[in-house]
């Protein structure tokens, strides 16, 4: 409790915070005798810092229960019905933001003090960097009552948080772990200049002590009421009424966690109406008509076993985290990546240790970084092996180059990764042909590279276990359709470094067919928009090199004839014009619109710069998408604007 709330420096993740203090309350309840008023399950918060003037809260500033799962938010409600005997009328659905907690006092509509919430009671004044956040009023309009507190969350937007890193990364220095704890970290500086640089962000969500104020009945007035003194309060909070509605909102914002600009871990939920909230009361640390549900962890605690080696596809020696197993992000976990040796030795991550994983949506999992206090003090730094883990050969790390790598290309995990890279669905997709299929091939030496694929006697398979009639046949027809796979496809396929699913598709649409591709120059292909000189010697170098020469032949002698993409008989209104899509358009799949751009002569990347000509949105659009778009003064269209757009070029 000292780490996280007192130092802005927690060794452990939220989740795995909150479950301790869970399960020692269970433990209490269950055992009273153990039960203490000191106990780290019975305080708010964290003692107020010395370094800080402490604040008197007028108004205790509670925290809230947990509730983990659905079945522990309906036995809330329902615990709830039977105190008061009757169904609750409604509830607030608020997002549970991920920062720190301040309550910001006006007297005479004037700020007057800003501070934390400490331990509930007594909190740190905080006002000299409250005061740099520009989402916080100085002045109050003339209709404020003459003492009133607001309270609310101070917190980092990622955007920010994204823009601070790069800015730390460009200097040399070390990267910010979290926003959460680079938001309170800066709001208790002595220096106010830090937070002001930080760019923090604040939602009010509560009134403190207020002193002839308006009489409020409802919870939800008061974000009304927050508005008029011209505070923004956050677009997302909603009065329903069941609690079955409420995990409705919950299933909706879950859907929707990676899609805004800030972080949330949950909703809150609470009693809207203000008198039954009176009479439901509290108990010494938490009201009982709120409760935060919080959504599945994203990042948690667990033991690394080991960190091997794996060998790419082109010979890149990646190290990986193999863990625990630990439920993270909606899914168990097993590996996490660790990119590289410079990577791990500034996390100084090592086998034995408890770390902290994070995964994140669709992200691939990785080590945050040790948990220190559980280190092991015999432990020893991890060392990049010497040699290849799979051929037992030395690795090497060409100068300047992030990554180790195998340099032989006859190592079987690089013979292996090319010829998966090859089949996968976004090369020539290839049905029934998994690794297990690639492995028994490549083991028995029936192929040696991609281009044996379409080569070799598919009868030779009846010698594996699992291969009869039916299993050949499914396989030979995989092989079949995906001869004519297009062209994008193919070059992509072939594993040429450097060389994307996007750029395998400009290839083909420049060239036309492997020959001609093969045909060109260095300066033909670089002239490419899009590609550049580091692609076109790439390709130029594998398409001249011994292997590249073989592995076509074999695939024409394999009967495979890629598709060319057709050339676009439209007008070209979009050329030069670079349009970022963001949500779901009515008329428009996601890879539909920006076909319909590139064929305009247009490029649809997906993230905006300064150089994006329009950013065109549809439902539920990436609100740090939005957000960078207006701060840069790039035009926002709608699915009609877009329309108008692709006719005409021209901005409606």
């Amino acid at each position: 409790m000292h780490l996280y709330h007192e130092l802005d420096a927690a060794e452990l993740p939220d989740a795995d915070f909150d479950r301790l203090v869970h399960q020692l309350r269970d433990l209490e309840a269950a055992h009273p005798e153990l039960a203490d008023a000191a106990s780290p399950a019975e305080q708010v918060g964290g003692a107020p810092s010395s370094a800080f003037a402490p604040v008197q809260h007028e108004v205790p500033m509670m925290s809230l229960d947990n509730a983990f799962d659905l079945d522990e938010l309906r036995g809330w409600a329902e615990r709830l019905e039977r105190r008061l005997g009757d169904k609750i009328p409604s509830f607030v659905c608020e997002l549970k933001f991920d920062g720190l907690a301040l309550s910001v006092r006006y007297e005479d509509g004037q700020l007057v003090r800003a501070a934390t919430r400490g331990d509930g009671t007594t909190g740190e004044d905080v006002t000299h960097t409250v005061k740099t956040i520009g989402d916080i009023p100085h002045i109050l309009p003339k209709s404020a009552p003459p003492v009133i507190e607001v309270r609310g969350e101070a917190y980092m937007r990622l955007s920010t948080f994204e823009a601070l890193n790069k800015a730390q990364e460009k200097a040399g220095l070390q990267a910010y772990v979290n926003p959460r704890n680079t938001a309170a970290g800066s709001i208790r500086q002595k220096d106010p200049q830090a937070a002001r640089e930080r760019a923090l962000s604040f939602w009010p969500y509560q009134l403190g002590q207020i002193v002839d104020g308006p009489t409020l009945d409802a919870h939800s007035a008061t974000f009304d009421y927050l508005t008029s003194l011209t505070f923004g309060v956050n677009e997302h909070s909603r009065v329903v009424d069941t609690i079955d509605d409420v995990v409705a909102f919950i299933e909706e914002f879950a859907a929707k966690r990676h899609d805004l600009d800030y972080e949330f871990d949950g909703v809150v939920v609470k009693v809207d109406d203000l008198e039954t909230q009176r009479v439901l009361g509290s108990t010494s640390r938490a009201p009982r008509w709120a409760i935060a549900y919080k959504m599945p962890p994203e990042e948690r605690a667990t033991r690394l076993i080991d960190i091997p080696i794996s060998i790419g596809t082109n010979g890149s020696a990646t190290p990986y985290a193999l863990l625990e197993p630990v439920f993270v992000g909606g899914v168990t976990v097993t590996n996490a990546t660790l990119h590289n040796q410079d990577i791990v030795a500034q996390k100084d991550v090592r086998p034995g240790d408890m770390v902290v994983v994070r995964r994140a949506g669709d992200v691939i999992p990785e080590v945050v970084g040790p948990v220190l206090s559980e280190r092991d003090p015999k432990s020893t730094p991890w060392e990049f092996p010497i040699d290849c883990p799979v051929c037992s050969r030395p690795l090497v790390r060409p100068e300047g180059a992030a990554r180790h790598r195998c340099p032989f290309d006859d190592c079987p995990a690089q013979v292996r990764g090319r010829i998966e890279h090859f089949a996968q669905r976004t090369g020539m997709d290839i049905e029934h042909f998994g690794e297990r299929t690639v492995d028994l091939l490549v083991s028995a030496g029936l192929i040696t590279d991609v281009g044996d694929v379409f080569n070799f006697d598919l009868e030779e398979l009846r010698q594996f276990e699992g291969f009869g009639d039916t299993s050949i046949e499914n396989l030979r027809a995989g092989l079949e359709s995906s001869r004519t796979r297009p062209l994008g496809n193919a070059v992509f396929a072939l594993a040429i470094p450097h060389v994307g699913s996007s750029n395998g598709k400009l290839l083909a649409k420049a060239f036309g067919s492997f020959e001609k591709i093969a045909a060109a120059t260095v300066e033909e292909i670089a002239a490419i928009d899009g590609v550049g000189p580091i692609i076109a010697e790439s390709v130029v170098e594998w398409f001249a090199s011994d292997t590249g020469k073989t592995i076509i032949q074999k695939l024409h002698d394999g009967g495979v004839r890629p598709v060319a993409p057709e050339v676009s008989t439209l007008e070209p209104t979009l050329a030069g014009k670079s349009i970022v899509v963001s949500g779901g358009l009515a008329n428009y799949g996601r890879s539909d619109a920006k076909t319909a751009i590139t064929d305009r002569g247009g490029k649809a990347p997906g993230s905006v710069s300064k150089s994006t000509f329009a950013l065109v949105v549809g439902n539920d659009p990436g609100a740090s998408k939005v957000t960078k778009a207006e701060d840069l003064g790039i035009p926002i269209l709608d699915e009609a604007g877009f329309e108008i757009l692709l006719a005409t070029g021209d901005l409606p």
